[in-house]
């Protein structure tokens, strides 16, 4: 008899709105979410079905229910590239939006998985906005971690480094992961995922 194996379905996006910086529109000059399609890369090469939503020309956190009508992921990820954070100016509205973004996804039925320089500053706070797992630090390898061990349903997440979570109503933070110092482990960035004309046109 044939197994199947089920395959999970990870949705990407990321909380940078560049209308949301006013100097950032004006000088038009959106660097790609390279950290994002690295990571979509790593999960795609390990058979796990990846789909991108690119919040970089969006003018609302609601863009996203679309993708997520449409690809219907077991996991949302919101993964931000630390090139995007230029300037610290409007960043309120950008976490707000990735709350938002963590809120529809929940509610959607979707574990909600957050990686940022924002992120790892205020877990408590994306933990308590619909977040399930914050990781902090370098996050590739933690993600793929994380998600398999979800797939199996081993609900110990200890041994995983470089997460925050709540367990029994408090939050729980694991020790850090080593910093990646071979790039080249990683498989190139998943140019594909997205409309790199919009960037030129910009």
């Amino acid at each position: 008899m044939t197994q199947f194996i089920h395959m999970s379905r990870i949705l990407f996006t990321h909380s940078y709105f560049l209308r949301f910086d006013p100097k950032q529109w004006i000088t038009g000059q959106p660097y790609a979410p390279l950290g994002t399609l690295y990571a979509a890369s790593l999960m795609r090469e390990n058979d796990h079905g990846v789909f991108f939503h690119d919040s970089m020309f969006a003018e609302t956190a609601s863009e996203i229910i679309p993708s997520i009508e449409k690809y219907r992921p077991d996991f949302f990820v919101i993964y931000d590239d630390g090139f995007n954070y230029l300037t610290k100016m409007c960043l309120t509205n950008m976490r707000e939006a990735a709350f938002e973004m963590c809120k529809i996804a929940k509610a959607n039925g979707c574990t909600v998985i957050v990686s940022s320089s924002d992120s790892t500053d205020r877990y408590a706070e994306y933990l308590a906005e619909g977040a399930d797992f914050v990781i902090i630090g370098e996050a590739e390898h933690t993600l793929l971690e994380l998600t398999t061990h979800i797939e199996d349903d081993l609900n110990n997440y200890d041994a995983i480094n470089g997460l925050a979570y709540i367990k029994n109503g408090a939050i729980t933070k694991t020790t850090g992961r080593p910093v990646l110092k071979d790039l080249d482990s990683l498989p190139l960035p998943a140019w594909d995922l997205i409309d790199i004309d919009s960037y030129r046109q910009t």
